[in-house]
């Protein structure tokens, strides 16, 4: 019998879980089941629904977790078996107690896949973060890899300017937690300026995914995913298999015409860009359009 944990996210990034047997469940959507995987970056959280197919990996940006892709997780998962992973110091998932590096994130997904027995290639679809973990998949392991979606996936490394911003953000938190301005400031970089008041929904659903990491485990995240962050022009040219490369329309961190350029890089890559001012906007506010894209891509250069 297959133990699965039902993982319930608390306050501070504590997951609660009640451990039981066969409580994975097959509905008309599909196979359903949260379960923690033990991988080289400690135990993280997964979510596997959907209703067969071919594998999706969904992997979300720094300071957010899953339930940013609720919006477009129903229509996804009808065409697609999910694999949804809460990252390292995110969601319920494990806190890390070290700086760690993207490539042992993308071991770490590897590690989720040998763990759920998946051996055939995935369709990648990475947010922010998630698309550089993609990228590095997809460039080593291409057997692994079917398809790569990188969505509000800066290519480059920090600018000087932006390293000030975010050196100062690190130490702000890292004195702090998780103080108003903070979240704001957090908010306004992955919805666009003035998010509060333009989409207050999406901004609490923000705030609520910062306030839920623990403070360590966090600070550490940010150290590693943002601050550390390298260029990886060479890996993106590297990748051969289908990309799609989104951009939000008003994202002023990785502009249209930026990943139109990214897009030029792999063999066979593709630029889409969806509503949205920053990296997770695509997600919230441009789900349907975020939804059509992703689906005519697998329909039309997965096949």
């Amino acid at each position: 019998m297959a133990v699965v944990h039902n993982t319930q996210r608390e306050p501070g990034g504590v997951a609660h879980s009640a451990i039981g047997r066969d409580k994975s469940t097959t509905s008309e959507r599909g196979e359903e089941a949260v379960t923690m995987v033990p991988t080289r970056l400690g135990d993280l959280r997964v979510e596997v629904c959907g209703a067969g197919g071919p594998t999706a990996v969904l992997w979300h940006s720094l300071f957010v977790d899953s339930t940013t892709w609720e919006r477009v997780r129903g229509p996804l998962s009808a065409v697609r078996r999910l694999i949804i992973i809460d990252g390292p110091s995110h969601g319920g998932s494990s806190a890390a107690s070290r700086i760690f590096t993207q490539e042992e994130c993308a071991g770490a997904a590897l590690d989720v896949l040998d763990h759920l027995g998946v051996t055939a290639p995935v369709d990648w679809v990475g947010n922010a973060w998630g698309g550089h973990v993609g990228t590095l998949v997809a460039a080593a392991s291409p057997d692994r890899c079917r398809s790569l979606v990188t969505i509000g996936t800066p290519v480059h490394a920090l600018t000087p300017r932006e390293r000030v911003k975010c050196t100062l953000l690190v130490g702000l938190y890292r004195l702090t937690g998780p103080i108003g301005p903070l979240i704001t400031a957090v908010s306004d970089a992955l919805l666009g300026s003035h998010s509060a008041v333009r989409k207050p929904a999406d901004a609490r659903l923000i705030g609520d995914a910062v306030r839920r990491a623990t403070r360590k485990g966090l600070y550490l995240a940010m150290r590693s995913v943002m601050l550390n962050r390298r260029d990886l022009t060479s890996e993106l040219g590297a990748v051969t298999v289908p990309t799609l490369v989104v951009a939000g329309a008003d994202d002023v961190m990785w502009t249209p015409d930026q990943a139109r350029a990214a897009a030029s890089l792999p063999s066979r890559g593709t630029c889409r860009v969806v509503p949205g001012g920053g990296h997770v906007a695509p997600l919230l506010e441009g789900a349907s359009a975020l939804t059509e894209a992703l689906t005519t891509f697998w329909r039309r250069d997965c096949s």
